[in-house]
Parts: C-alpha cells; structure tokens; sequence
C-alpha cells in the first residue's frame, strides 16, 4: 500500500517495547538458565533450540496475523486511505484489511528466511575465527551470545537508519544496485583467506587493551597484577562483532526490498538472529559440503535488488506478489542445498585461515 505504513513507530513504540523485552528475557532465559555452565553444544541441543526459535518466529507470525485481522480493518489510517481510493463499504474494507494482514504475514516468513539465508556468510566466518583463536568448543556459546547480544544492538540502529533513509525514492535505486552488485560479484569473486590480525579494529583494541597470551577460562578480560587485560576470547568478540556489522549492509537492505514496514523488518531479522547460534552448532560439521550455496545467496541478494529498482514496478500496485518472491527464494536455497549434495566438491577444503 504505496505511501501508508500500517504499523508507524508513533503508534507502535510500545509493541516495540514489548518485543524488545520478551527478547532480552529469552536471551536472558538461555544464558542465566540453559547455558550457566559453559559446555560444549552437542548437535542435538543445537537441533532442539533451533525448532524453539524457528517456533518462536511461527507463533509470533501466527499471533501478529491475527492481531492484524482484528485490528487493520478499524485502524483509522488505513480506513481513511481506503477512502480516499473510493473504498468505503464495511465489506470491502474488511476484505482490503485481510489482503494486507496477509500479505504482511508472507513478508515476515520472506524476511525471515531470506536474513536465516544470509547468515549462513555469518556462520563460515565463526568457524574461521573459533578456529584461529583456539576457542574450545565449550566457550563458543558464551562469544556467540554476547556477540549476537551485540549484533542487536548494531542491527536495531541500522533498521532504524534504513527506515528513515527508505523515505527518499532514490534511496531504493541506490539499495536495489547495491545488492544487485554484491550478488553478481559473489559469482567471480575468489575466497579469499581470512586474517582476524590484520583487521583494523582488532589492531586498535590491541593498542589500547594488552591482550593475553593465552584464554583465561569463558572470561573476557582478567586483572593481573593491578593491570586489566583483555583475553584472546575478547578478540574474537570484537572481530565477530565487527564482521557482523559488516554482512547488516547486505541484509537490511535486502528485507527491506521485501517489505517497507520497519516494524516487519526489525521483528523477522531479530527472530532470525537469534537462532543464529544453534544454526552455527547445527551446521557446523556439515557446511564444507555445501558449496553451491553462496551462488544461491548470489541469485537471492541480485533478486532482491532487482525487486528494488525494477521488479516491483511492473505491477500495477508497485508490488512484486510476496508469494513469488517467497516461492523463489526457497526453490533457490533449496536447489543450492539438493546440487551441492547431488555434485559434491571434489575436495572439502577447509576454512581458510592460520589455525
């Protein structure tokens, strides 16, 4: 629905709130309780939490579809600019309202799969850099948590940057080229090794907190001496922090080629970070064996981009159907996982890095 958000932050700050803290509750939840001890996630804990948060995201879709059913066809602004298209009949409002409850709906479960998609990228880069630090499998949990803590924080302030900029029409242009460039280049890129030394904030954190030799147990930092010092573990935080705020210039954009709505943009990628963990735990031993997947991301984000600046206006309502791009997305990821498996690579090669 062209100039309308159905959901505007004026009116919704406090279903915001109450999001925000049933997800600080949640994370709460799993480091005070499920995970006080640190301990090596086996793959079947890995397995069980991530149903509870891809759950989670479901009943949220479920409950929020409802609300919007209930809701939409009063919600003044909405009844007003139906109005004002010659629609005013309690019939036909109601069934407009319940078009737009749904197609929300399949924005969210787009969104959705599209940011659990791209995290994959997120995933490569935790086993490289677990792997180059000699993070035991007992203390990973405990970085991804804080790391994901943070990733958060980053993520809210670029959604919210995103739904501002999204107010000038040559923002979409600039958005829908951007992803269009970064997917076609993930074709004829080469990998190339990762080196978490030479990044810059790695260097500048070395600079103004000496780091240890060694890992001094789960903690971040340990005091010898009079003196605070940061541990390897600590490192690690920044750089995946760091490199998740890098890979959010790809993946805010790419949702908000899915739906204009920032309420539906901030809810779908929260959900799907949070289950990033277990996602990590689930895949880790098996991701070398899908190697056709980062060309399916490639066709995902050129997609998306094309959604942007051209796709979208060869319908009359502007509006690329929500359905299609749902069912093209996942044939998409769905191919990549069915042709690494049917053509293996010759050779599984592993992370490229120093260990």
């Amino acid at each position: 629905m062209p100039n309308l958000l159905l959901f505007p932050f004026t009116d919704y700050w406090w279903f915001y709130g109450l999001f925000t803290l049933f997800v600080l509750g949640m994370l709460a939840l799993d480091l005070g309780v499920f995970h006080r001890k640190a301990h090596e996630v086996s793959v079947r804990e890995a397995a069980t939490w991530s149903v509870v948060w891809i759950s989670l995201a479901l009943l949220f879709c479920y409950g929020f579809w409802h609300y919007m059913r209930w809701t939409l066809p009063v919600y003044p602004p909405l009844v007003e600019h139906l109005a004002a298209k010659g629609i005013t009949d309690g019939v036909a409002v109601a069934a407009e309202a319940g078009r737009l409850a749904n197609q929300t709906a399949l924005e969210f479960l787009t969104g959705f799969v599209v940011e659990k998609s791209l995290s994959v990228d997120n995933i490569f880069v935790f086993i490289v850099v677990f792997g180059y630090f000699g993070v035991p499998k007992m203390y990973q949990h405990r970085v991804l948590f804080f790391g994901i803590l943070g990733a958060l924080v980053f993520r809210t302030l670029f959604i919210a940057l995103g739904a501002v900029l999204m107010q000038f029409g040559w923002v979409l242009w600039v958005f829908g080229a951007f992803l269009i460039f970064t997917g076609v280049k993930i074709f004829f890129a080469d990998e190339k090794p990762i080196h978490p030394e030479t990044n810059p904030f790695v260097r500048l954190l070395r600079r103004f907190v000496p780091i240890t030799e060694n890992l001094e147990g789960q903690r971040f930092f340990v005091r010898t001496q009079g003196i605070l010092y940061g541990t390897p573990l600590l490192v690690c935080l920044v750089f995946i922090e760091v490199t998740d705020i890098v890979f959010a210039v790809d993946s805010v954009p790419a949702i908000f080629a899915i739906t204009k709505e920032p309420l539906i943009v901030y809810t779908s990628n929260i959900f799907a970070i949070l289950g990033l963990r277990a996602l990590f735990f689930l895949l880790i031993s098996v991701m070398h064996k899908f190697h056709f997947l980062k060309y399916g991301l490639g066709v995902i984000l050129t997609f998306v981009g094309l959604k942007m600046v051209w796709l979208n206006s060869l319908f009359p309502d502007h509006k690329f159907p929500i359905v299609w791009s749902l069912s093209i997305i996942g044939f998409v990821l769905a191919a990549s996982v069915v042709a690494s498996l049917v053509f293996p690579a010759k050779q599984a090669s592993e992370p490229s890095a120093h260990l």
